[in-house]
């Protein structure tokens, strides 16, 4: 295009004749209209995003996907929080970059909370009653959390209001956690693809049953049995028994929920139908914490996704830690559902940590213990992953809960573990195993227990290895866990849906799914062939047999005669 004009008029073009200047002024035109057009379709290709319908869960579970929330808002996403008005976690009446959607339950907030803390109590009985009646505790338990789900339910999905204008608003996706346990009922409604996010259930029973995820009982210890995948015979007996129970537990929870799912669609249907038909299930976890263990191709992990490099503490915490030397800090808490502990546990742990050298950063809300000493300070909030990322922190003193132990790991701070319910138990188990934690028992522990574990995890170079091992591995990710979380969720709007994913089985029955059948015409085949083999051997038996006596006859009597 440049060949017919000479170098000084593309440079002076008012020495250029009129026909040249006219010539190149076209090509700036066409070259401006190029990328005017580009440019267009870069900023409509950025500014154009899906529009997404969240379900969240309570307490960590919220605090956790609010993470994905927020990415998907970065990257242009329009979502919306569906939340009742009986919400413990979220704070509906707050100003968000996102739309909430509040639909009236007749419960409230406290009533949820008080059925939290009696499962917590339950879990945490000490001298634990007989195995009847905790049996008879929790079968009563179940039962109000059963009629607590149906009313969230039914104000959800029978108010016709609400599905009206859930359904103009024209989403693309449902992220929901099974917190809320008929979320999959409203994608069904709503005709939505959905991801569900989650921890992991008791026996992996909501995966394997619901997901058609394998957990082979030979060498994958069903949580929460605090084993490892190294299991002797005796071991292995057990995890068999377990794995039994919990998968009868769950059919067993799981009648009810099958009649009132068919009642709601109006079409015979179980809960794991339902649920079964999730694009993607996001896992919060990863293999830097799990024992290898075989997964569906729709089943992702994406653990440690709220983890973030640490930011400066506020001036005040930042004093504190600095005044600690080379002795370093210890950061303790108990999550976001136990606040605080019976005055003799808080004494106990206090007069503990009176005795290191360390400075302790405790997140406690309820009274001041007597036992309390200098090196330590009391606050109702604390900034844990920064306080975790402080290159001044020495151990993590904690619970178990998700979202802390993998800050932890994120970090690269090994742990003292007081296990107090759910999952914490086994997320402990998992951590002492990899050689990262040292773990107490609640009920057993002394005030000496806590400072031996306390020097063991500082000074024993060992657990701190183990944990930077840990984070190696978790860091050493092709892509980001959120990146990873926020990818699936695109990809399923993109897709509408990830059916090529899910596997075959979820249209097998049970007996299909473990070959019964198959085995079943093979033994009859096998019984069949056996059978006229027999038949065939005796017929030709009896006509041999009955071909040699008379002939023996005739020579006999041949002889006789």
């Amino acid at each position: 295009m440049f060949s017919g004009l000479r170098h000084s008029c593309l440079y002076r073009p008012t020495r250029c004749p009129d026909r040249a200047r006219a010539s190149i002024m076209r090509l700036y035109l066409r070259m401006s209209l190029t990328l005017f057009v580009v440019v267009l379709v870069s900023v409509s290709s950025v500014t154009h995003g899906g529009n997404v319908l969240v379900l969240p869960g309570e307490y960590s579970h919220w605090y956790n996907m609010r993470n994905i929330v927020d990415e998907l808002l970065n990257r242009n996403h329009s979502v919306t929080v569906l939340v009742s008005t009986a919400s413990i976690a979220v704070n509906f009446k707050q100003p968000e970059r996102f739309q909430f959607v509040v639909f009236n339950v007749s419960l409230q907030a406290h009533e949820l909370h008080g059925l939290s803390e009696q499962m917590i109590k339950m879990w945490m009985q000490y001298p634990r009653p007989s195995m009847v009646r905790t049996g008879l505790e929790f079968m009563n338990l179940l039962g109000k959390v059963r009629e607590m789900h149906q009313t969230m339910c039914d104000a959800m999905l029978r108010n016709a209001e609400l599905i009206a204008r859930l359904t103009a608003l024209k989403f693309d996706v449902l992220l929901y956690d099974p917190m809320i346990i008929c979320s999959d009922l409203l994608a069904e409604i709503l005709d939505l693809p959905f991801v569900l996010s989650l921890r992991g259930t008791p026996g992996f029973s909501m995966e394997r049953m619901c997901g058609q995820m394998p957990a082979p009982p030979s060498f994958v210890p069903v949580p929460p049995s605090l084993m490892t995948d190294h299991m002797s015979f005796t071991e292995r007996l057990r995890n068999v028994i377990v794995y039994a129970v919990y998968s009868a537990a769950f059919r067993m929870a799981s009648i009810s929920l099958d009649n009132y799912y068919s009642q709601v669609l109006g079409k015979p249907t179980t809960m794991c139908e339902t649920m079964g038909k999730a694009d993607i299930w996001l896992i919060r976890t990863y293999w830097d914490l799990e024992f290898p263990r075989p997964l569906m191709p729709n089943f992702k992990f994406v653990g440690g996704l709220h983890c973030k490099p640490a930011k400066p503490l506020p001036k005040d915490l930042e004093e504190f830690v600095q005044s600690s030397g080379d002795h370093g800090i210890v950061v303790f808490s108990l999550g976001t559902l136990v606040n605080n502990l019976t005055m003799d546990k808080t004494n106990m742990i206090a007069s503990a940590f009176a005795q290191i050298p360390q400075k302790v950063v405790w997140r406690y809300s309820g009274k001041s213990p007597e036992t309390l000493s200098p090196n330590t300070k009391l606050y109702d909030w604390i900034p844990q992953n920064d306080l975790l990322g402080h290159p001044k922190t020495k151990a993590f003193f904690s619970h178990g809960g998700t979202n802390g132990l993998y800050e932890a790991v994120y970090h690269g701070v090994p742990m003292v573990g007081l296990p107090l319910f759910a999952d914490q138990p086994d997320n402990l188990n998992h951590m002492r195993s990899k050689g990262a934690a040292v773990v107490l028992d609640i009920n057993t522990m002394t005030s000496k227990d806590l400072l031996d574990a306390l020097n063991t995890v500082i000074y024993n170079t060992t657990y701190k290895e183990s944990m930077m091992k840990l984070s190696r591995i978790h860091h050493d990710q092709p892509m980001k866990p959120l990146d990873q979380a926020v990818f699936w969720i695109e990809f399923v709007m993109r897709n509408k849906g990830a059916k090529h994913l899910r596997v075959q089985a979820h249209q097998l029955t049970w007996y299909q799914y473990y070959l019964l059948d198959v085995m079943a015409f093979l033994l009859t085949i096998f019984t069949l062939s056996v059978f006229i083999f027999i038949k065939t051997c005796c017929f030709l038996s009896r006509k041999c047999f009955r071909r040699t006596v008379p002939d023996r006859r005739a020579k006999n009597k041949n002889k006789n005669e």
